[in-house]
């Protein structure tokens, strides 16, 4: 099945952009991290806080596992940590096309400000979390992905448009 997977980092427009694209391809859209809350019956935070990062990993890749075995066409987005295992880049280019949003840090930062709701980004100052975590994850998006497309300075309708574009 060529889906359409969204990866990058919290705040790319992973969801947002997701939507939008889906709506205008007349595509059904989803979300790992809400598949994997509905599932769980609980929120992502508490899931890293109850169970820890290796188990709420595991729930990626299960959520994957899941998504292969879905017949019509989707958009999918997908958590910023998801592509960090091998195994989850694999599933993910079997799964359709994987596009890399990616974002500076300042737009990140504008982004993020105020969001409580993401384990990684938790504690301590919010530019030096996006910038590790960026350094530890640039290259494996880069990996993963088959396009890579810069969310920076683009309304949605103009950025969705543009994915449209990619895609069709």
């Amino acid at each position: 099945m060529n889906h359409i997977i969204l990866i990058g980092f919290m705040g790319a427009g992973k969801t947002s952009l997701g939507e939008k694209v889906a709506g205008a391809l007349g595509l059904r859209f989803t979300d790992t991290d809400r598949l994997i809350e509905k599932w769980q019956q609980e929120k992502i935070s508490d899931i890293f806080a109850r169970r820890g990062e290796a188990y709420f990993r595991d729930l990626e890749t299960e959520t994957l596992r899941r998504l292969k075995k879905e017949k019509e066409r989707m958009v999918i987005a997908v958590g910023g940590g998801l592509p960090v295992r091998e195994e989850n880049r694999r599933l993910m280019r079997e799964l359709g096309t994987v596009i890399y949003l990616k974002a500076k840090t300042e737009t990140l930062l504008a982004r993020l400000a105020g969001d409580t709701t993401r384990p990684k980004l938790a504690g301590g100052d919010l530019r030096k979390n996006i910038e590790r975590l960026m350094a530890e994850r640039e290259d494996i998006y880069r990996e993963a992905a088959q396009i890579e497309f810069v969310t920076d300075g683009k309304s949605l309708e103009v950025a969705a448009k543009e994915i449209e574009n990619i895609v069709l």
